[in-house]
């Protein structure tokens, strides 16, 4: 077993834990198997990054955006060059597979969302007047909390920290434990190019107890926290007492409107490819589809060759488009939610919940067609985070957009039509931060978040630098 020593970045140095800490496993999903260790932080680990952080922070906070630009130069020259090793880590620890979807875009993400930062900060009005004798200035918020998932190990922890460094935030990032590989790669790459010493640290360990420490800390100013509903809750309810910032990118059960009058072979295989890449993993997977009743046998049989046609298997063998579920936990919980779904009268018309688990055989679930008419079952309603796509029938687009909008959930939307005119027509009416029009793909200069319980800010592009800075007004400024 491979012993990686340097899991924990403090001050510019890599350093070993304090008391407390320990060290915990790195577990293959393919395999089941353990395939490092690193050491996890203790809560005085926590408290010397946010030190460090608070301690670079007056410098940081005042060095000419000519050397932060310099800096995310160097960063991104160096990214480049990595990117294999990025990907060879995000396969190895969640388990995405290597050709087609872990150096092309798990990896790939990390190197877009620092150029689009650089990009951004080049044009970004961090100073304005605003009338003959007001200035408004733009200063970074202080010392930032980066809290950071698995199943987008590189494109959450990068769309937190170059933003941060761009607007003169220093930080601490506190990845998943899941994902503890590809968050060290990203440590050295900062390293290597030169990032102050305290700028950006890095505590590894166990989101719950990390978690609460930095969001509760009285030395950091704001937190930035991507994952589950739970934990946006229970970070929101620590950083209460000090009233600091808290932007959050939470949960989704995002709704896919094939139109009546839509291209039904092109939409139904993009809706079903769309769902189970990344195995379902993804805060914004289009997780139900929803079809004109009068269609509804000829989308089931289509989206059931579609998915049984995928390839799931080795994330390293060339031809796979499905690896292994991201961890064991996450694994038994998908197989029990399409488990209940048909006991609750889900029709499972592809894949289904897999067979017991041998040892060394990984956490594979098939790409799994679900169809509920009713829309009452626990898969229609809860996010799965699993290859699942669910289909419901809608009598006529009000009542389709009436079950898209049923969710305490609006991170995105997708809408299929004849016409972008005629799709536009339906986006309008979704309660969503996110509209995907016939299979448009993500732009990283758009706003990314949403509404109502998924979350409360915007990431990625211009939008991505406001939570990370405070507005101040200067009057009385002779022109």
């Amino acid at each position: 077993m491979k012993i990686i020593n340097h899991s924990l970045y403090i001050a510019g140095r890599w350093v070993e834990p304090a008391g407390g800490g320990y060290l915990s496993d790195i577990v293959d999903p393919a395999s089941g198997q353990a395939i490092a260790q690193m050491a996890f932080a203790s809560d005085r680990d926590v408290d010397l990054a946010v030190e460090a952080a608070h301690a670079a922070f007056p410098s940081y906070s005042r060095s000419p955006l000519g050397d932060r630009i310099a800096l995310l130069e160097r960063i991104c020259a160096i990214y480049e060059r990595r990117l294999p090793d990025i990907a060879k880590a995000v396969t190895r620890e969640m388990g995405a597979p290597y050709e087609s979807f872990s150096l092309p875009l798990q990896a790939a993400s990390g190197l877009w969302h620092f150029q689009t930062a650089l990009a951004t900060a080049r044009d970004f009005p961090f100073e304005r007047m605003i009338n003959a004798t007001t200035k408004l200035v733009r200063e970074p918020v202080g010392v930032s909390a980066l809290i950071t998932p698995w199943n987008w190990p590189l494109n959450q922890v990068v769309v937190k920290v170059a933003p941060a460094l761009v607007t003169g935030c220093t930080m601490v990032l506190k990845p998943s434990q899941n994902s503890a590989l590809s968050a060290a790669i990203v440590a050295e790459i900062l390293d290597e190019a030169g990032v102050p010493e305290g700028v950006f640290n890095m505590v590894q360990g166990e989101g719950n107890r990390l978690g609460h420490r930095l969001a509760s800390h009285p030395l950091v100013d704001m937190v930035s926290l991507t994952g589950s509903n739970t934990a946006g809750a229970a970070t929101s309810h620590a950083a209460a007492d000090t009233f600091k910032r808290v932007s959050l990118e939470l949960g989704g059960k995002s709704a896919n409107i094939i139109l009546p009058d839509a291209e039904l072979e092109a939409a139904i295989a993009h809706a079903v490819r769309h769902m189970m890449s990344n195995s379902g993993q993804s805060c914004n997977a289009p997780s139900r589809l929803l079809v004109p009743q009068s269609l509804l046998s000829e989308v089931e049989a289509q989206a059931a060759e579609v998915a049984d046609a995928l390839v799931v298997g080795d994330p390293f063998a060339v031809g796979t488009d499905i690896g292994p579920i991201a961890n064991e936990r996450q694994f038994r919980r998908v197989n029990a939610l399409i488990e209940q779904g048909i006991s609750e009268g889900a029709r499972c018309v592809a894949g289904g919940p897999a067979a017991s688990q041998e040892p060394g055989a990984g956490y594979y679930v098939r790409p799994t067609i679900l169809v509920d008419e009713a829309n009452d079952t626990v898969v229609s309603r809860e996010e799965i985070f699993g290859p699942v796509l669910v289909i419901i029938p809608y009598r006529d687009e009000d009542h389709a957009v009436e079950i898209a909008n049923d969710t305490p959930f609006g991170l995105s939307g997708y809408v299929w039509g004849s016409t972008v005119e005629r799709a536009s027509e339906t986006a309008t009416r979704l309660r969503t931060g996110m509209v995907h029009l016939n299979g448009a793909s993500v732009d990283f200069a758009a706003p990314f978040g949403g509404y109502k319980q998924s979350g409360n800010g915007r990431e990625w592009g211009a939008w991505g630098l406001e939570d990370f800075l405070e507005t101040k007004a200067v009057m009385g400024v002779v022109p």
